[in-house]
């Protein structure tokens, strides 16, 4: 056996500026701790709930303190607040709302509030930054408009739902470097109403939004195509930002990332941090924004230049989505309790956590990489140095093919670096910061040339 001297360790962790003990994002247990605190009876006691209330559509009762929207939305408030008393108030919770009425779309069929639940725990050293976990409050019968109906919603979306309350009970024991914000959004069958009031809030405030993880449908593992999975889930992404300008469109074609948008690598990192730390799960890019034709509460924020990935189960069961309670020719129709599968919604939310946290302790992405190497036989990346202290940089690259980031070097805390003998024609690349933790940032794509 090799014996390491003091001396040499302590001139390697000069070096690397990191410690040998933390150089890695896989080698920090605390992530396998939140994974091992997530809890399938905590889930289904909300799930239940949720269900329980009847019909949540966003324009059903809002006096009731047992049937409606008005009922669930309290109760979720309330279960927040009880969060927040158990970690030194450590949550600053508050209802979020906008007005909207039969002009603003075709699915409104009156006047109402569409309000918003949101638990914000700020970050110590980056309060300003946010990383967002959201479930959809409301449910919806066969018919959108009709508020009355019983539509219990128990995977569409009580799931997503109490996922993100029970991210919010097990992370809340935690402190973290940016905030993390659990939310309950309403007025999503409507039109994503909720998400598009939260988004714009977001603007208002000068939010620094690193992503928003959109959780609808994380229970079911069923599909209607007869096929049973409880590992997989997909990730859905849009390749490029909705608002970008005329002059990154023109970069694009000639520089390439057609598939390397602030929400692309949200989602690439997301499936890297689950293939190390959940290896069981089989984490599916999807390149599309949403399922085909359809949307989800992620693309309000994709609209105003935030990153945003929708996380979901596999195999969807279209008999038990947006269906009145039935049964036709031996078939059962309906979002109930008995078609979630609260293990699988278990590791879900466990998905969701482990990114939450590695996102919130990790630094801040470097706004500005530039990228040189035209004609050389060398590439050459240059970045702003992000603010804070931190170990150093890691870039990445990959083939132009290849759907996920293949190699990668620590280059140190520098703010420029060459990579001798990678030509630039054949790969694309991004740099990420790295905090003294392990933990990385989101990799970013050059913005830049030179």
């Amino acid at each position: 056996m090799i014996k390491l001297s003091p001396r040499f360790l302590l001139a390697m962790i000069s070096i690397f500026g990191v410690s040998l003990s933390t150089n890695a994002q896989d080698t920090d247990k605390r992530l396998y701790e939140i994974i091992d605190d997530i809890s399938a009876d905590s889930i289904e006691y909300d799930i239940r709930k949720l269900a329980g209330f009847g019909t949540r559509n966003t324009f059903s009762d809002t006096v009731s303190d047992t049937r409606g929207i008005g009922a669930a939305r309290r109760w979720i408030k309330s279960e927040f607040e009880n969060i927040s008393s158990k970690c030194d108030d450590c949550l600053e919770v508050f209802y979020q709302k906008d007005y909207v009425t039969p002009e603003d779309g075709d699915r409104i069929p009156k006047e109402a509030w569409v309000v918003n639940v949101v638990a914000i725990q700020k970050g110590a050293k980056y309060p300003n930054r946010y990383v967002i976990m959201s479930g959809d409050i409301d449910s919806r019968a066969s018919n959108t408009m009709d508020f009355t109906t019983d539509a219990p919603g128990a995977n569409d979306n009580a799931s997503g739902m109490a996922g993100t309350m029970e991210a919010a009970r097990v992370l809340s024991q935690y402190e973290f470097d940016s905030s993390i914000i659990y939310v309950g959004l309403s007025g999503e069958e409507q039109g994503l109403f909720g998400g598009k009031g939260l988004a714009e809030f977001a603007k208002k405030n000068n939010w620094d939004v690193i992503g928003i993880l959109n959780n609808d449908m994380i229970g079911n593992i069923e599909g209607v195509d007869g096929v049973i999975d409880n590992r997989s889930f997909r990730i859905f992404s849009e390749p490029v930002p909705p608002n970008e300008t005329e002059r990154e469109r023109r970069m694009r074609r000639f520089y390439g990332g057609e598939v390397d948008g602030i929400s692309r690598q949200l989602a690439r990192y997301i499936h890297n941090n689950v293939k190390t730390h959940m290896p069981e799960m089989n984490p599916m890019m999807i390149y599309r924004l949403d399922r085909f034709g359809r949307g989800g509460h992620h693309r309000p924020f994709n609209d105003l230049g935030f990153a945003g990935v929708r996380i979901m189960e596999a195999h969807e069961n279209y008999n038990r989505q947006h269906q009145d309670i039935r049964t036709e020719n031996g078939i059962n129709y309906g979002d109930v309790v008995e078609g979630v599968n609260f293990e699988y919604a278990k590791k879900l939310t466990a998905v969701n956590a482990i990114n939450l946290a590695s996102l919130a302790w990790a630094p801040p992405a470097p706004s500005k990489v530039e990228i040189g190497g035209i004609v050389e036989p060398s590439t050459k990346l240059r970045w702003e140095p992000v603010k804070g202290d931190i170990a150093g940089y890691k870039i990445y690259w990959r083939d132009t093919t290849a759907p996920q980031w293949q190699h990668s070097r620590f280059v140190g805390n520098v703010t420029e670096f060459t990579l001798e003998g990678i030509v630039i024609d054949n790969f694309l690349f991004g740099v990420a910061a790295v905090g003294k933790n392990g933990h990385e940032s989101l990799v970013v794509f050059p913005n830049g040339t030179f």
